[in-house]
């Protein structure tokens, strides 16, 4: 007969020497560890203890005190381990007693008696099953447990990465929007200038609401090569192209029950826009070169620094599109609108990177610092002022940081005289600087109004700023 060779650990509750002496043999040729417990309180104490846990228990129903107590002493050890093998040793193997023995939840009922060897090795290869899916449900759990332990670290990295900081009234308010429209399972539309925090907004609605625990995904849709967009939003069957040499899953049903993000939305081409129109509105779509009608339940989140209505007007973007996407429209405010919310982000990023980096040391800014980042315009918001902190708590040597240390792009308030007999090339840039200072001045600092006001694109006045400001 095969033996389990697994050293376990069992309890024998039985106040018999003789028959302690016999399963101890017994157990011990089969290589188990064998603890006697005499006493009903003694074998409590014992099946008590987490740290020494029993695999397996045997149990005299008459320690002394009656067949009543032994039953007693079943319930207490299927209290505190209701999923602990019991196999019960009795002189007294009526039907009634071995209904009630199974009723109460062990697993066996042996008589003692001169074949209780060869019934027990019977019994253990019978209850054998029961003992590895014990083992095995107790094994699932701790890696559950360890999954659900990893989760929750992760959700609460993701919720601290996605954490908005401030509290200006604008932030206020636009947390309490959030906090409205966070459970409405309909599309909500992010707007607001580069760098402002869009996508926060969006994984912090995703964080607030009955989808937190499902997927997030995030598609920039300036970024996917416009053959290849269809591929990545649906997916595509084997074959569908040239290099599909199977199957692969679209955005759509890998954030099945959860968000999609759709960042830079007014990027997305025409032809794609009824596409994702009809997702948003039926939940179904196929897959590239497929027949299958897929359904999902996703939820739709979009943002874009740029003006849909205009778009739409302009025949650039769909507008029936841009209505179902503006159930609730958000607005990001600009850092230059709360000035005073700067100092704790100012914090914030710090203690983000020495978290990230421990080799850094914390430092701190002084009021000068602090000034500086209030008066300068940012036209690349948050994100901008990101950097230049990480920046200089990585480059600074000091305690402290300092106006300089920040290392802000500036352009001297005076273009100065020019002498008349200059080089052509030469009057060129002084009419070209006092171009791009006259229009930073007057958008009161903001680089993308002042690149509008000259009718040149952001990156070229980007350019000519840091060729007059020496950065």
């Amino acid at each position: 007969m095969a033996r389990d060779t697994s050293r376990d650990r069992i309890l024998l509750v039985d106040e018999q020497p003789e028959v302690q002496r016999a399963v101890i043999e017994m157990l011990e040729d089969r290589d188990q560890q064998v603890v006697v417990a005499d006493t009903a309180k003694r074998a409590l104490t014992l099946v008590g203890d987490a740290a020494q846990p029993f695999s397996l228990v045997l149990l005299d129903l008459d320690l002394g005190g009656g067949v009543d107590d032994g039953f007693t002493l079943l319930g207490e050890i299927k209290r505190l381990q209701p999923d602990l093998p019991v196999v019960i040793l009795t002189g007294n193997t009526s039907i009634e007693n071995a209904k009630r023995a199974f009723k109460g939840g062990a697993n066996d009922f042996l008589e003692k008696d001169t074949y209780l060897a060869d019934n027990l090795e019977v019994s253990f290869e019978k209850i054998a099953p029961f003992r590895r899916v014990v083992a095995e449900n107790k094994a699932l759990r701790r890696r559950t447990e360890a999954l659900e332990r990893t989760a929750t670290f992760l959700r609460r990295k993701l919720e601290h990465r996605y954490r908005i900081v401030g509290r200006s009234a604008v932030i206020r308010t636009l947390l309490d929007t959030i906090e409205k429209v966070a459970p409405i399972p309909r599309p909500v539309l992010v707007v607001g200038e580069r760098g402002s925090g869009k996508e926060l907004v969006a994984a912090a609605i995703h964080h607030a609401s009955p989808r937190r625990d499902e997927p997030f995904i995030t598609i920039n849709c300036a970024a996917v090569p416009k053959d290849l967009l269809g591929s990545e939003l649906f997916g595509h069957e084997k074959g569908a192209f040239t290099g599909a040499d199977k199957r692969k899953l679209g955005l759509f049903e890998l954030a099945d029950r959860g968000t999609l993000f759709f960042d830079e939305i007014g990027n997305m081409p025409m032809e794609f826009q009824k596409s994702v129109l009809r997702v948003i509105e039926y939940q179904t779509f196929t897959r590239v070169q497929g027949t299958e009608t897929i359904e999902v339940d996703v939820r739709i989140i979009a943002a874009t620094n740029a003006d849909l209505t205009a778009l739409g007007a302009a025949g650039e973007f769909r507008e029936d599109l841009y209505d179902r996407l503006a159930f609730e429209t958000i607005r990001v405010p600009p850092l230059r609108e709360r000035p005073e919310d700067i100092p704790s982000l100012a914090e914030h990023f710090i203690a983000t990177l020495i978290e990230e980096a421990p080799s850094l040391r914390s430092k701190t800014l002084t009021p000068a610092a602090i000034e500086a980042l209030r008066a300068y315009s940012w036209p690349g918001n948050v994100r901008e002022m990101r950097y230049t902190i990480e920046r200089a708590l990585y480059k600074t040597e000091g305690d402290t940081i300092g106006p300089a240390d920040l290392d802000l792009p500036h352009v001297s308030s005076t273009p100065g005289v020019l002498d008349e007999n200059a080089p052509f090339d030469e009057r060129v840039a002084h009419f070209e600087r006092g171009l791009v200072e006259s229009a930073l001045a007057a958008a009161a600092g903001n680089q993308a109004k002042a690149a509008e006001t000259l009718g040149i694109t952001y990156d070229k006045f980007r350019y000519l700023y840091r060729k007059y400001s020496g950065k």
